[in-house]
């Protein structure tokens, strides 16, 4: 092995540390333990003080593939005080709680158990009364975990319609605009349901923006979309003709006024709700950002919003590598920070998740140009229907698995980029992480020899 490729593989381990850092500071018991603290019966949330003598009932309901690790530290701080509770999460996911039911279930698209789960919590809810206390825990996948069937619809309905969203190319915004007119707890409708019961919303973010009212599809928020939105959308993508009749009857009949509005802003069950981000991308960047410097790597967080669809995103990256590699001025080695959600439009039949993607694709076009290790990866240790959280590449990375007679460009039409990784090498191997922030992507460009 050459001193290059000995240097580069270095890169590549440092990278993943940088990325490891990150992900540790944002897991869900650390961020519960930060907003809630109880004195003997006086519960602090945040800045809202409580008497636990004053609640008749606590209720812990959540969705999301974090949920579970803070129904977790809920209970180690709350015990006995909880009456009942029911959280929906991931396959594989889940732990062992001894007041709160867990649920495993399907994600990105939904199976029978998200439905039962579903269900479980709006029965929750509804007996929920004055002197009740709601604790909600949401966080990334929340939306997917928490399917419900509109009246005239089938779960496979749903299933289909879901399928086809995900993989449509429309941002998450879009896609939780839709969910939202077909459900009955998204779009602050959980809210509605709880109320007039105290409404305590924990959310760790998994969207750029980190936008309330999109994170799990705002189960507790005044919801701005409306049906008319909702079949835009489906428009815009050109999905309408391909999903049940049932839905588009559904969402037409919305759209005519037959159907009630999600809640809209200064409705009076948002009175009794209190919404609080605990999480998001931004604090992981900032991890990372920390432990490069730890290494004596300049360290730079260029964007925590990253958004678009992959082969522009991986264009925007390589070329921002580009600059900062270039710029004589700028001090090296440099680390690179990103935060985002891409997008991906399937049209191959492979296997992989849009961090992979995004990897083999930045892995083309760093061809020729040394000296710079790219890493994308999801905070959730799960990239797509894989088990996989991502991959890291470098210059040698395409022209390598040529050598070893895999085609990258092949893989990449095929939308394979997992079995690409899974030949070629660079797959970043977390398991599940218990927390989601969106991805990470670290840049290391380098120009001197560093020390693990």
């Amino acid at each position: 092995m050459s001193e290059t490729e000995k240097t580069d593989l270095t890169f590549r381990v440092i990278a993943e540390k940088i990325f490891l850092e990150g992900v540790e500071s944002v897991t869900p018991d650390r961020l519960i333990r930060a907003v809630i603290r109880r004195d003997g019966n006086i519960l602090a949330i945040e800045n809202r003080i409580l008497s636990l003598d004053a609640l008749e009932n606590i209720y812990v309901v959540g969705a999301g593939k974090a949920s579970a690790l803070m129904g977790e530290e809920v209970e180690k701080i709350l015990g006995d005080r909880i009456t009942e509770g029911h959280i929906v999460v991931k396959y594989g996911f889940s732990r062992k709680l001894r007041h709160i039911k867990i649920t495993e279930a399907g994600h990105p698209v939904p199976d029978s158990n998200g439905f039962k789960a579903a269900r479980e919590i709006v029965r929750i809810c509804e007996k929920a009364g004055a002197n009740d206390l709601v604790i909600c825990l949401f966080s990334g996948g929340g939306s997917s975990l928490l399917p419900d069937i509109p009246a005239g619809c089938t779960a496979d309905d749903m299933i289909q319609l879901t399928d086809l969203l995900v993989n449509c190319g429309a941002g998450i915004s879009e896609i939780n605009a839709v969910r939202k007119h077909l459900s009955a707890i998204k779009g602050g409708q959980l809210a509605r349901l709880a109320f007039p019961a105290s409404l305590v919303n924990l959310i760790i973010s998994d969207v750029p923006g980190d936008r309330l009212d999109v994170i799990a599809s705002g189960p507790t928020v005044a919801d701005p979309t409306t049906f008319n939105k909702a079949l835009t959308v489906l428009d815009s993508y050109g999905l309408k003709s391909r999903i049940s009749p049932a839905i588009i009857n559904y969402l037409n009949e919305g759209s005519a006024g037959k159907r009630p509005e999600t809640p809209k802003e200064n409705d009076m069950v948002f009175t009794r709700t209190h919404n609080i981000l605990v999480g998001r991308n931004r604090m992981a960047l900032e991890a990372a950002k920390k432990k490069a410097l730890e290494y004596n790597i300049n360290a730079v967080i260029i964007d925590d919003q990253l958004q678009g669809d992959i082969p522009a995103v991986a264009e925007y990256l390589v070329n921002t590598a580009l600059k900062f590699r270039n710029d004589k001025g700028e001090a090296k080695p440099v680390c690179l920070l990103f935060g985002g959600e891409t997008t991906v439009k399937m049209s191959g039949n492979g296997l992989g998740g849009r961090n992979q993607h995004l990897a083999l694709a930045s892995a083309l076009l760093l061809e020729n140009y040394p000296g710079i290790t790219i890493l994308c990866a999801g905070s959730d240790g799960n990239d797509g229907p894989t088990g996989a959280a991502g991959a890291v590449v470098d210059s040698e990375s395409a022209n390598s698995a040529r050598n070893h007679s895999i085609d990258p460009e092949k893989y990449f039409t095929a939308f394979d980029s997992f079995h690409f990784f899974k030949e070629a090498g660079g797959h970043i191997i977390t398991g599940p992480t218990l927390t989601n922030v969106m991805d990470i992507i670290v840049i290391l460009i380098k120009n001197a020899k560093i020390r693990i």
